[in-house]
């Protein structure tokens, strides 16, 4: 017989505990306990989705060397982008957690998954919207609707029998949060209910070799609403990013079993849905053709993908009795030492200047080689020189003021020379590039932040 139980569980981490306390041993977190209800089944009882669907034979124990190795099997999903960020398709069996800021496209994204993946039955399981809410995105998408099946149902029981039913080849869940479960009694999007549900699905995914998409929320801090016990149940997390006031999305891979955490992957937001961007670096860099101070071209990589961004950085006489150091789409303390870096070491005064960064396109750039451009950027602004808008810098600074060298440096010129840039600015401690001999752009190699100024401002 199911018993029902008074648990406290931490809203952050999960973490259990038989009666309320301040403090949090597992995330050390403070006043994060909330009380829950919930029924946990008997040891022998089967799951309710079992009783109302077949009975299928229960797996055994395997000797690890009779174990026949397998090609894992891949979906394709349709969607380039989308099989880059999942590693190069669908896992059959796996569990996908999507999370992402209200009105990101993150339904958009999977439905246009549902309507045009070639799969006969799929199932699109919505909790949040009615039907004909559905229904209207979806012919706005103008895809191929006679291949998905709608159900607008919360009870996780009810969701997996109807699936089982049907036999369905892909499960998109919108959202985890608005699921509730027989064997909790607590209200929908509690922790106790997040965790249960996503333990029914993902035991019928694996039971049934089933893929599965589920929808999550995000806090008001970014991060993935719920326990950070779910992240860790399902096999792949994808955050879906952007600005609402740019057109393009990024996903990027936070998690993935089957393949490379470090892909990202570029939407592009129409009247049609989301279209894949295939030449991200193209659409990052600005469209103007006027030579202005201030702007240097970073070649940055984001998992395998190479990017050429652009740096803007503005340098003005401060008004106030505290210099403003504001930065856009990169970290704020890395601004305020590379600032040191450039005062300490070559003389430059930032001390009474306002400063500010900004990363063009709305995205961020956490990958080190865009210290050259951002340093290459601020004393441009603050020499009131520009440069040249063929040139473009791959490098990390140092502290004594040094050039280091970054990784695959190779893919970096070869995607620098594709977009045409002529020359290229990169550590000298990468050694000798490997270079086409058709290759027409050229490297510069630097030590330090004092021959960037020598080599780049000086001889021009």
């Amino acid at each position: 017989m199911a018993k029902s139980k008074t648990v406290f569980v931490c809203s952050t981490c999960g973490t259990n505990s038989p009666k309320w306390i301040g403090h949090c041993p597992g995330c050390s977190e403070w006043n994060t306990y909330v009380e829950e209800t919930y029924q946990s089944p008997g040891a022998n009882e089967e799951p309710a989705w079992k009783k109302l669907s077949e009975s299928s034979a229960k797996p055994k124990p395997v000797r690890l060397d009779q174990i026949q190795e397998g090609v894992v099997q891949r979906i394709d999903c349709k969607d380039s982008e989308l099989n880059r960020a999942l590693g190069g398709g669908m896992v059959k069996g796996s569990v996908t957690l999507l999370a992402g800021q209200p009105g990101i496209g993150k339904s958009t994204l999977l439905l246009q998954l549902a309507l045009n993946i070639n799969l006969q039955n799929t199932l699109y399981v919505s909790g949040e919207e009615s039907e004909d809410q559905i229904k209207i995105r979806a012919q706005r998408l103008n895809l191929r609707q006679d291949r998905c099946y709608l159900f607008s149902e919360v009870k996780v029981e009810s969701i997996l029998h109807e699936a089982a039913k049907m036999k369905a080849e892909l499960i998109i869940v919108d959202s985890i949060q608005t699921l509730i479960s027989e064997t909790s009694n607590s209200v929908a999007g509690s922790i106790s209910q997040i965790r249960d549900c996503t333990h029914e699905i993902i035991r019928y995914a694996k039971e049934t070799s089933t893929p599965v998409f589920i929808i999550g929320h995000i806090t008001k801090e970014g991060d993935i609403a719920g326990p950070k016990l779910l992240e860790h149940m399902v096999d792949t997390v994808l955050h879906f990013e952007g600005d609402k006031h740019y057109s393009y999305r990024i996903l990027r891979t936070i998690k993935n079993r089957f393949g490379s955490t470090d892909e990202m992957s570029l939407y592009q937001m129409n009247i049609n849905g989301l279209m894949p961007v295939t030449n991200p670096s193209e659409l990052l860099l600005s469209q103007h053709d006027e030579r202005l101070s201030g702007s240097a071209i970073a070649c940055t990589l984001e998992g395998l993908r190479p990017l050429l961004v652009e740096t803007q950085a503005l340098v003005g006489s401060t008004v106030y009795s505290t210099p403003q150091r504001v930065a856009t789409g990169f970290d704020n303390r890395k601004l305020s030492m590379l600032l040191a870096v450039l005062e300490k070491r070559c003389g430059f005064h930032f001390g009474i200047q306002d400063v500010f960064l900004n990363i063009a396109g709305g995205i961020k750039i956490n990958d080190p080689a865009i210290d050259l451009a951002v340093v290459a950027s601020l004393i441009s602004s603050l020499e009131n020189q520009a440069l040249h808008r063929q040139i473009c810098f791959a490098g990390e600074v140092g502290l004594s003021g040094e050039i280091r060298a970054v990784n695959r440096i190779d893919l970096r010129i070869q995607e620098a020379e594709r977009q045409g840039f002529r020359a290229i600015c990169i550590s000298k401690f990468n050694g000798k590039v490997s270079q086409n001999k058709n290759s027409k752009i050229k490297i510069v190699q630097l030590s330090t932040v004092i021959e960037l100024y020598e080599k780049v401002f000086t001889n021009k």
